[in-house]
């Protein structure tokens, strides 16, 4: 099961001109502008994320043909971060393998372990939403990852460039761009009520996964019992 998925997103992700760094279980780790320049890596990773999840839909399909329609679908986090790194051959004189590895590198890493928490299935950072601008991609947070002392604005990715020219989209972003703004503001109210419309934005634009949830439930903690100070960055409390 594990190599039927796997061998998929693997070409997937060849195909967009990415390296694979290793297999992580039912993870894979994969760099793009290494061993050979990449003008276009940032892009290329974007392009990659969205053609696995749209592969993994029509897995998805096909396995609950295979297993009956009780079998529960399969769902992925992908994490992107850009930024420098250190790659070559590293282990041991006895034994060693290709890979990257730095700062950025475990960013992007945390990057996916928050796709839970944020119910989003892509986050992006905004290194890599810079260097891919024509992608719809709209900001979720600041957070500071475990790790790291300095908080990253987090996106999600949800389209192609087409998809960034929907009106939806425009709907979407604008909606999203007010209730962030309350919210930093310590508005949680006002917040709170931007957030059911930003909700609906989403809904039709097609994004329906669980950040406005997860959003919601996080408000009415804060509504709740305000924090003491307040800078609008979240604490994550897990990788």
């Amino acid at each position: 099961f594990l190599n039927g998925f796997l061998t998929p997103m693997t070409d997937i992700i060849l195909a967009s001109r990415g390296t694979i760094d290793k297999y992580m279980g039912d993870a894979i780790m994969a760099f793009w502008n290494a061993p050979l320049d990449e003008p276009e890596h940032a892009a290329n990773a974007c392009r990659a994320a969205l053609l696995t999840r749209e592969r993994l839909a029509a897995l998805n399909v096909q396995w609950r043909q295979e297993r009956g329609p009780d079998s529960p679908p399969i769902e992925i986090g992908i994490g992107l971060n850009t930024g420098p790194a250190s790659v070559g051959n590293f282990g041991s004189d006895r034994r060693f393998a290709y890979s990257a590895i730095g700062d950025a590198v475990n960013l992007s890493s945390r990057l996916e372990g928050q796709t839970k928490a944020y119910g989003a299935d892509t986050l992006i950072s905004e290194e890599t939403r810079s260097r891919a601008p024509d992608f719809a991609a709209i900001e979720l947070d600041l957070v500071r990852v475990k790790g790291k002392r300095e908080p990253a604005r987090i996106y999600a990715l949800m389209g192609d460039a087409d998809r960034r020219l929907d009106p939806g989209f425009a709907a979407l972003a604008d909606a999203q761009g007010r209730f962030l703004e309350a919210y930093r503001a310590g508005s949680f109210g006002d917040a709170l009520l931007i957030l059911q419309e930003a909700e609906a934005a989403a809904a039709a634009f097609g994004w329906q996964q669980h950040y406005y949830e997860a959003m919601h439930a996080r408000l009415d903690r804060l509504i709740a019992q305000p924090p003491a100070h307040w800078d609008g960055v979240y604490e994550a409390t897990e990788k």
